[in-house]
């Protein structure tokens, strides 16, 4: 972000808009394998030139990594099932193998999302380094925008804005010590503002007209002018 920012020479910056959203176009191709609706290759890199892939993930991993990326990043219940039964069934390498494992393990589910969606979802992430890149944005954007500058996050997931609010919360906070340490020891600097303490969410006729907006939501903070916090001992809240 700051060397693209640097290379076309905008400078400055006042707001900065990360929108963690998946592209509709890899999405609909199945020769990419984000899909679980018809056959394609287990690969998922958004990047193409990428080493690791769906497939290595799903072929080389122990049952407890499986299971582990699939809680951890899918928020999957049914992990362990899914884990040994892909386990006791490699090699894999197709999209609609995995979705018919994965409908065997978990069973099928009332409600309007697919049984594979989360253990599909664990894998792009895992593939992709998605959290640790959405950390790495998020401080990028603080170090680019100027005093007053805002910064916008359109998530789509539990686990991405966790993420974000977490960061906009410590980096909203002048001392980010555990709450059993009375005196601050961390040297933390506050670098933002909050804009909206709670996330905002599209209204129903956005979601009626764009149905792909339903799970979007919007947090947004302002960032400080740094020079004006003088750091010292301070009592933690």
């Amino acid at each position: 972000m700051q060397a693209i920012a640097k290379k076309g020479e905008v400078n400055p910056v006042f707001g900065v808009l990360l929108d963690l959203g998946l592209s509709s176009f890899q999405l609909a191709s199945e020769q990419r394998g984000f899909s679980f609706n018809g056959e394609g290759p287990l690969d998922m890199r958004f990047d193409q030139s990428a080493d690791v892939t769906a497939a290595d993930i799903v072929n080389k991993s122990t049952k407890k990594q499986l299971a582990d990326i699939f809680f951890k990043l899918g928020e999957e219940r049914k992990s362990r099932q899914i884990a040994d039964l892909i386990v006791r069934n490699r090699p894999l390498v197709s999209t609609d193998k995995l979705v018919a494992l994965i409908k065997r393990a978990a069973g099928t589910r009332n409600g309007k999302i697919h049984p594979a969606t989360r253990t599909f979802q664990a894998l792009r992430i895992a593939v992709n380094s998605e959290l640790d890149n959405v950390v790495d944005g998020l401080n990028a954007a603080v170090n680019l925008v100027e005093s007053g500058g805002k910064i916008a996050v359109l998530s789509y997931h539990s686990l991405e804005d966790r993420l974000v609010k977490n960061f906009f919360r410590d980096e909203s906070k002048a001392c980010i010590c555990p709450p059993e340490i009375f005196v601050c020891q961390c040297d933390h600097v506050q670098s933002l503002v909050l804009r909206n303490k709670r996330a905002l969410k599209p209204e129903i006729q956005e979601v009626n007209e764009n149905p792909r907006s339903r799970s979007v939501r919007l947090r947004v903070a302002e960032k400080i002018y740094m020079g004006s916090t003088s750091k010292g001992v301070s009592e933690c809240k």
